[in-house]
C-alpha cells in the first residue's frame, strides 16, 4: 500500500472524541494492524485529540496517514500558550503518549503535535 491521508476537521469539543478515536482504529485496521496495535491508535488518537483542544483551536484539524503496518497522525494546535492551567493533565497526556506510540513529538514550530504507531509494537 502507498501512503494514504485522511484528513478530519472536527470542533474542537469533547463529545467529538469518539468520532477521531473510530476513525483512527478503522484506518488501523486498513493498515494491517493486529487487536493491539488497532487498541494503541485508538489511545493515541483520542488522547492527542484531547492535547489538541486543550491548545484552544476552533476546530481541531487531523491528518491521518496509513501506510503498510503504520499509522501517523499529525494534530494541528491552536495557541499552545492558551494550553489548560492545570499542567499536570498535560504531562500525564504526554506519558501516555510517549507509552503507546513508536513516535511523538511536535513540529519545530510547535504548531503540529505528530503521533506514529507501527504494527507490532504494543505499548509495553
Amino acid at each position: 500500500m502507498n501512503s494514504e491521508y485522511v484528513r478530519l476537521s472536527v470542533p474542537a469539543e469533547a463529545s467529538y472524541a469518539r468520532v477521531v478515536r473510530m476513525t483512527a482504529s478503522s484506518l488501523a485496521v486498513l493498515a494491517d494492524m493486529g487487536v493491539d496495535d488497532v487498541e494503541d491508535v485508538r489511545m493515541a488518537a483520542e488522547e492527542g485529540f484531547v492535547y489538541a483542544c486543550a491548545t484552544a483551536p476552533e476546530v481541531c484539524d487531523v491528518t491521518f496517514t496509513i501506510s503498510d503496518n503504520e499509522v501517523c497522525i499529525d494534530y494541528l494546535l491552536g495557541d499552545v500558550d492558551a494550553e489548560d492551567d492545570d499542567e499536570t493533565d498535560l504531562d500525564l497526556i504526554e506519558a501516555l503518549l510517549f507509552a503507546v506510540c513508536d513516535d511523538f513529538g511536535f513540529s519545530n514550530d510547535g504548531s503540529t503535535l505528530r503521533l506514529v504507531k507501527k504494527a507490532g509494537t504494543h505499548a509495553r
